[in-house]
């Protein structure tokens, strides 16, 4: 396996650590007997979590987001494109987008409505992707594609970090904006990517 592969891989391998920081033990599990053994190491767990979780999470998160263009220049520049990275590349970037707006809805940092534009506007370009690879049409990542990208790992890592260091001067609500202007964005981003490539999804064949 090359090495933009291993980086991408990576990415994958990473996101249960990252979960692992966001969302402490559930209660259910802290009170069953069968965990009461261990359930002071675990509550010792829960409390670290609260405490630095946020901070580790928004670390871990920035990493992994910005190996998404080293292992693509890597491959580029190394000519080690292959069909499994092209497969396994997108996964791992939804993967690691959706896993941090599951847990931030959990947490009720985000809305699930949030959740659900970005969640889809994924789903929706990759299936016109797969459509337009079908029919031997690659579709390139637009710059408003790119936009998208970078508001929502800002939004995602102030949602994570609960707006840390700028709650300690102002009240202002900057997570709550940064993710209703990665929303509109991600809106507009995926009309783009439908208008332009609409003949690759033509009703009428």
């Amino acid at each position: 396996m090359n090495l933009p592969n291993k980086i991408t891989l990576s990415r994958i391998f990473i996101v249960p650590i990252f979960m692992l920081f966001i969302i402490p033990f559930p209660k259910w599990l802290l009170e069953s007997d069968f965990l009461g053994i261990i359930r002071p190491q675990l509550l010792s767990v829960n409390n670290f979590i609260s405490s630095y979780g946020n901070y580790i999470a928004a670390v871990i998160f920035i990493i992994a987001s910005s190996t998404d263009g080293v292992d693509g220049y890597i491959a580029r520049k190394r000519k080690q494109i292959t069909r499994f990275g092209k497969f396994l590349d997108p996964i791992a970037d939804k993967l690691l987008v959706t896993a941090a707006l599951i847990a931030l809805v959990e947490r009720n940092d985000i809305t699930g409505w949030a959740a659900m534009i970005i969640i889809g506007r994924e789903l929706i370009v990759t299936g016109l992707r797969l459509v337009a690879a079908g029919e031997g049409i690659v579709i390139a990542a637009s710059k408003l594609g790119k936009l998208k990208t970078v508001t929502q790992i800002i939004a995602i890592v102030a949602a994570l970090l609960k707006n840390f260091p700028l709650d300690r001067f102002t009240d202002f609500q900057f997570d709550k904006y940064a993710m209703f202007i990665a929303v509109i964005i991600t809106i507009y981003s995926g009309y783009d990517y439908i208008a332009k490539n609409s003949k690759v999804i033509d009703y009428n064949t």
